[in-house]
Formats: structure tokens, sequence, C-alpha cells
């Protein structure tokens, strides 16, 4: 059975933590390195790399702390190259950093995954470095699986994109709900309900996205009658110089040019 040294227990740590005990991975077969908690889960938890216990021989170290902490983080954790997997989910801190830190033997792949994984309903994108066997990867996709789908880039400049679509996506999609709930409350429906139909549509849409075997387009069309209401506002959304596609094509330009600036 895996064993798992999870260093960082945050909300993306802890919803990977959850996910791998309800896939039946044993406690004992988890340590977590978190210092704001002092115990979790019945797993074992210490404060520091030093404090992991003198036996336990990972086969992975998921590095789950944030990008601005981790060039101090990683040293300790040298030890385990060679002998373990390096899963890391830090945004913006590209493989030869942690290649830098930890050695030219260790394996590493680079994560994105997104925070609908806290309701196991995420989607994460990884990347493999140089060395990284097919168990390797088959053992990354099985315990980020935990949270959600999984999907692979083979070149790491491409995570800047995933970044840009998914990692940064859950913003968009609930800036969606909040504009609609805004136009509805100034068409005159009290602000609460606005809300309320907002919320519903967007995520009810989503899970008959989801279930549906149509494509989206598809499932957009059979919402649209000709020249009906659906119609009318669709013009407005699909006008090719300011409707919803360029806006949002030129959001995710900005954020992928972004998250190249952050990777250095």
């Amino acid at each position: 059975m895996t064993k798992i040294l999870l260093v960082g227990c945050g909300r993306m740590g802890s919803a990977l933590l959850t996910g791998w005990r309800d896939q039946g991975i044993p406690a004992a077969n988890i340590v977590v390195v978190e210092p704001a908690r002092p115990s979790l889960d019945a797993v074992t938890v210490v404060a520091e790399a030093e404090s992991i216990p003198a036996g336990f021989a990972p086969d992975v170290v998921v590095l789950a702390v944030k990008p601005q902490v981790m060039a101090g983080v990683l040293p300790p954790y040298r030890r385990f190259a060679g002998q373990a997997l390096f899963l890391t989910i830090a945004a913006g801190k590209p493989i030869a950093s942690f290649r830098a830190a930890l050695g030219e033997t260790a394996a590493i792949i680079r994560a994105m995954p997104n925070t609908p994984a806290a309701v196991g309903r995420g989607i994460t994108v990884c990347c493999a470095g140089a060395g990284v066997t097919a168990d390797q990867r088959a053992l990354a996709a099985s315990l980020l699986a935990a949270v959600g789908e999984v999907g692979w880039v083979e070149e790491e400049a491409r995570i800047d994109a995933v970044t840009a679509l998914s990692g940064s996506g859950p913003a968009y999609v609930f800036l969606l709900v909040e504009a609609m709930a805004e136009a509805g409350a100034a068409l005159g429906l009290d602000p609460a309900l606005a809300m309320q139909l907002a919320r519903a549509t967007v995520s009810g849409s989503g899970e008959l996205l989801r279930l549906s075997t149509d494509d989206a387009a598809s499932l957009r069309r059979a919402v649209t009658s000709p020249g009906g209401t659906t119609a009318a506002a669709l013009a407005v959304l699909m006008d090719p110089a300011a409707g919803f596609g360029p806006l949002l094509g030129k959001a995710l330009a900005a954020a992928e040019t972004r998250s190249r600036e952050l990777a250095g």
C-alpha cells in the first residue's frame, strides 16, 4: 500500500487527505507535516520535517505549501530524492526550481488542481519531469483522482494555459453568478431571489453538462428557440467583437501571461 508524506495541509492538502482516506488508504500510511494542525483525521501529524518518524519511507512526497515559502521548505526533503516521487501542487513553481533544491535524481511531477477539489469535483493537470517512470505517473494520477478528474500535458509551458483556464476558472464562474444576479436585480427582482436564481441556474447547468452525452454547444442550441428570449440574449453575448468569447479570450491570455511572469 502506498505511503504518503503530505507537506502542508491547508485547503488543497486537506481535500487530498480526505480523498485518500475515502480511497481506503490507511491512516498509518500517511504522515502530514503541518505546524498549524496538531492532530488530524487519525493520521500522524508532525510540525516539521525533522520530526518525521525514523522508519517512515514515503513512496510519494506531496508538496502542498504556498509557493512563496516553498524554497525554505524543500531542503530537509532532499533525503527522499531517488526513492520517492515528488508531487507538487504549488502554483507557479517550475520543475527546474524543485530540481535545483532536491537534486538531479529527484523524480518530480508538477500539478495544477483547482478549488472544486474541495468537493471531489476538481480537475488537475500534470506534467512529469525528466526521469519520472510510468508507474510514478500512474501513482500521481491515482492520488489526484481522489479529488476529481486528471489530465496531462507533456510540455511544461502548457501549464500556464491550464492555470488560465481551469486553475483560475472557478473564479470566472463565480463572477458569472455575481453578474447574473446583479443583472436580475437591475431588472427589478429582489436581490436575494436574483442570487438564488443565478446560483441554481449555473450549478444546475453544470450538472446537466456533466451528466449529458451532448457537448456544450448542443446543449446551448437545445435551450435556444429561434427568435426567442434566449436568442436575443445570445446575440449580445456571442457578438464576434465585444461578446463573451472575445472577452474571455482576453481574460485567459492575461492570466496565462501572469502565470509565466510568476514562474520567472
